[in-house]
């Protein structure tokens, strides 16, 4: 018997569905010709006929007027969907999922930055990808190809190059909502409510297909369920597979993916090796990391075990985790004889967000050694030095490779005479494909009322245009200035001291104090002592073996100048562009996962306020202490009895332990 039902799964719950990130549970699915036949299977469901609610005929969040089905002239109309008892439709983008109301807890609509980030990724590798298959890609709502350059002077070189390749128009075009044999076969491994895929399948042109794939038998349903309500059933299908068993089986060069997205529930490290196999040639992964604690530097050890690297935590921790996972996906298709080319990574909120593509060429993986590096950070200054590991040098028409030689630091730090952290192994390559993310920001600049998110998407991506390829990590004024215990200098003005003294200067996107140059620690601490002879410490107050009386001790090698220059601020910063995103409300991050019975967990904030907090939020009534547990009373050594202020009731204790 081919069918499976929820009974011989006590788990199946509905547990992840999160529209963004989810670790399905169960597994119950029907078998059908077609795809026992490709070893894929896909879910069957019955769903009830009845009226569509009229929200789904509604105008978009965007305001461009658009409903959220896509009709077309030889598409058949969008069948009636109803809504069950409990659920509520979420709309985003063109979009309107359907969710049950005991999971709305789990769609998080900060994660639509992400979302419309994606959309326009895929739109401009489809772009690329379909132009060389002979294929045009239309997007609703852009009129022209519009050039967004930061910098003041135009290349007219580049204007004529775009004219001369918008003249050569191919003759097949492809447009959102229409099936493209030649298009792009996309699969989205974790889709929970298939919110990711649907808006694929109606945002962005020149697709052939795609699988919404989930563990969960509830979740395939609902991905069913969801492609009937916004009409794209011809494009999108549900799968109930494991993503890694679905992406191993699809590993032959003509079943391959062109697009795969992954976005767990924390650490997608355990669908990486299946991911790189499974793309095709030049093919693009999306790839989001929610566990930025680990790879942020609180568990190094852990970060390691997930992503073959230790992290550290330092100020550039957020660059660093982009570089860990950019690593981790680099050794993983090594093994395969493929090579990564980033193409735009972006860490921003509480998870970072790689888009790569992906080759094959047994010659070029040859580099992925020196394109790797240990990071020596000094924990007493945070002076940080890369140490290549391994060595390529030219031989005319060869390369020669070889073990790097280092390290680059002595025992200890030679401006503090602290000790050095070492970290890594990490990505030392560009993060980001200039080229690519300017199509990306033109596309996004000329279309503004596309994405409901477009103006961060223009921030974020003017920034990464900003930023200088070729310097990994970052310093940060507000740490410097605190080493030495005297004020911040202001943004501009360090900046400014940098340029002056001859060296290149950026900022960068995931931090909003941050420096990116190519100047070297001694010159960075050099500028700083000329600042602290402006705004002067008090040197009587620093101990000796202090990194602050350290430094101040040697006098700086050259006189900087903190006079501002024009080029110290950058053109995202004059256009006052949205750079950096406020808090829309509190308690925004990532939502609880579901408990393994079923169900949704404990309110967090009811837990915070309970067990955290209590010296913010002193109890002055001693009646409220009854709530909280005596803890000597549970190690036997409470001696007020009855008058202990505290709880001595056993089962309450027991039932928080439960919880």
């Amino acid at each position: 018997m081919l069918v499976r039902t929820a009974r011989l799964f006590p788990f199946i719950i509905s547990h992840h569905l999160h529209p963004s990130r989810t670790h399905s549970a169960g597994q119950a699915f029907r078998w059908s010709a077609a795809a026992a036949s490709r070893g894929v299977r896909f879910m069957e469901t019955e769903v009830p006929a009845s009226n569509p609610p009229a929200a789904s005929a509604e105008s978009t969040a965007d305001g461009t007027g658009q409903s959220a089905t896509s009709s077309t002239g030889d598409q058949e109309k969008t069948p009636s969907v109803g809504l069950l008892p409990g659920e509520t439709v979420v709309k985003e983008g063109k979009a309107a999922i359907l969710f049950p109301s005991a999971n709305e807890v789990f769609y998080n609509p900060v994660q639509e930055f992400n979302r419309d980030l994606t959309c326009a990724v895929i739109t401009e590798f489809a772009r690329e990808l379909l132009a060389q298959r002979g294929v045009k890609v239309v997007v609703p709502g852009e009129q022209e190809r519009v050039v967004v350059s930061l910098s003041e002077e135009t290349n007219e070189a580049e204007a004529q190059a775009e004219e001369k390749n918008g003249s050569e128009e191919p003759a097949v075009k492809a447009a959102v909502g229409e099936k493209c044999e030649h298009g792009l076969r996309v699969l989205e491994g974790l889709a929970a409510s298939g919110l990711r895929s649907v808006r694929f399948a109606l945002e962005v042109p020149g697709l052939q297909s795609v699988t919404a794939n989930d563990f969960s038998a509830k979740a395939a349903a609902l991905i069913a369920r969801n492609a009937q309500y916004n009409g794209v059933s011809h494009l999108l299908q549900a799968s109930c597979r494991d993503a890694s068993m679905l992406m191993y089986d699809m590993r032959g060069k003509k079943d391959r993916y062109d697009v795969i997205d992954l976005d767990p529930y924390g650490s997608p490290t355990s669908f990486l090796d299946a991911a790189v196999q499974a793309v095709s040639e030049g093919g693009l992964l999306c790839i989001t990391c929610t566990d930025m604690a680990v790879m942020a530097g609180n568990s190094g050890e852990t970060c390691y075990s997930k992503y073959g690297s230790v992290s550290i935590k330092a100020k550039y921790c957020h660059e660093m985790a982009l570089r860990v996972i950019l690593h981790s996906l680099d050794q993983r298709a090594g093994v395969y004889q493929r090579y990564i080319q980033p193409l735009l990574s972006v860490s921003v909120d509480f998870y970072i967000r790689v888009f790569v593509r992906v080759f094959t060429g047994q010659a070029t993986v040859k580099n992925s050694a020196s394109k790797q590096a240990l990071v020596y950070n000094c924990v007493g200054c945070g002076a940080f030095h890369l140490q290549r590991m391994g060595r390529r040098t030219s031989n005319g028409k060869h390369m020669k490779y070889s073990a790097a030689t280092g390290p680059p630091v002595g025992p200890e730090c030679e401006h503090c005479g602290q000790r050095h952290q070492l970290g890594g192994p990490i990505w030392a390559e560009s993060i980001h494909d200039l080229e690519f993310v300017q199509k990306v920001l033109s596309a996004v600049s000329g279309n503004p009322s596309r994405f409901g998110t477009s103006k961060r998407i223009e921030g974020v991506l003017s920034m990464v245009t900003e930023e200088l390829e070729d310097v990994p990590l970052y310093y940060t004024v507000d740490n410097l200035s605190s080493t030495i215990h005297c004020n911040t200098p202001p943004l501009l003005q360090f900046r400014s001291a940098l340029l002056h003294a001859g060296h290149r200067v950026s900022l960068s996107h995931a931090c909003k104090n941050a420096i990116k140059t190519d100047a070297p620690p001694a010159a960075i601490w050099d500028i700083m002592r000329c600042w602290e002879k402006i705004n002067p410490v008090k040197r009587e107050k620093l101990s000796p073996t202090s990194p602050a009386f350290k430094i101040l001790s040697t006098e700086p090698s050259f006189e900087a100048c903190f006079t501002v220059r024009e080029d110290a601020n950058p053109q995202s910063r004059k256009r006052h562009l949205t750079r950096f995103q406020e808090n829309p409300q509190a308690f925004w991050g990532p939502k609880a996962r579901a408990k393994a019975g079923g169900g949704i967990s404990a309110d967090l904030q009811d837990k915070r306020k309970k067990f955290q907090n209590k010296r913010k939020n002193q109890i002055t009534d001693s009646s409220q202490l009854k709530t909280f547990p005596c803890k000597k009373f549970k190690q036997g050594t409470c001696t007020h009895g009855d008058e202990c202020c505290y709880s001595h009731d056993l089962e309450q204790t027991n039932e928080q332990k439960i919880e």
